[in-house]
């Protein structure tokens, strides 16, 4: 099986540990993962906010860069969920005929992490080992456009050491929704202050997301509120073993 690593742009730029990650959890469990120089961003920042024609030349060049691979796997539902339903809007509006046909092919291999994990390999004990207890915030494209469900948690219950805590309300929305944060910035921060007073709530030294977006939204409030929660993506911790832990890798 060809597997290939969308990285993502936030985890290129900020969050490097965490496509690294992926790589050593993968290549752990057998998977020879590759990583295409050709990719960048997959286009969502424009899809979501209506800039469809803007999005087409991003499109064209992911159909390119991830060609020919069985499986595409990324640290983050957002990224997957524009991929995998996205893609196909921008590509009909183009009205390429093999542009259409390039999406439709490319955008069934790609794979959420926990999607892969669980689904395609069929794992959930990973052999992680991360000593913290933990609460689990399921990201809004995750959750209700991808449906991973309960694969996440699955895999966190599976960690050695690791205690898992229900976050109140989980499943509202961390209120960062990408240029929604930017647009509409005190709506954004109540939200997303809502979000970090029940992961306090939990009394979880650890808030874990799969996405890096929604955790650097949340980190930031928890950080200024002097939380001492601190924010890792569920990649990270699935990585980290007793030879290896995750602190070692910062």
């Amino acid at each position: 099986m060809r597997v290939a690593l969308m990285v993502t742009c936030i985890n290129d730029a900020l969050f490097p540990d965490v496509g690294r990650a992926v790589v050593v959890l993968l290549r752990r469990l057998g998977v020879d993962v590759e990583f295409p120089q050709q990719q960048t961003c997959c286009g969502q920042p424009m899809v979501n906010t209506g800039y469809l024609d803007e999005a087409m030349p991003l499109v064209r060049n992911f159909v390119g860069a991830f060609a020919g691979y069985d499986a595409v796997v990324t640290p983050s539902g957002s990224c997957a969920g524009c991929a995998r339903h996205q893609h196909a809007l921008v590509a009909r509006r183009a009205g390429d005929a093999d542009l259409v046909t390039a999406v439709t092919d490319t955008s069934c291999k790609v794979y959420e992490l926990s999607e892969f994990l669980v689904d395609v390999l069929g794992v959930t004990d990973v052999g992680a080992y991360f000593p913290h207890e933990v609460t689990y915030h399921p990201t809004c494209h995750s959750l209700r456009m991808l449906g991973v469900g309960d694969r996440p948690r699955r895999l966190l219950q599976a960690a050695r050491g690791l205690t898992l805590r229900e976050l109140p309300e989980a499943e509202q929305c961390c209120g960062f929704g990408g240029t929604f944060a930017v647009k509409n910035p005190d709506t954004s921060v109540a939200m997303g202050s809502d979000k970090a007073r029940h992961v306090r709530a939990t009394g979880a030294e650890v808030l874990v997301a799969g996405d890096s977006s929604c955790l650097t939204h949340v980190g930031g409030l928890l950080s200024r509120q002097r939380s001492g929660v601190r924010t890792v993506h569920l990649a990270e911790v699935l990585a980290s073993t007793e030879d290896v832990p995750w602190r070692s890798q910062r």
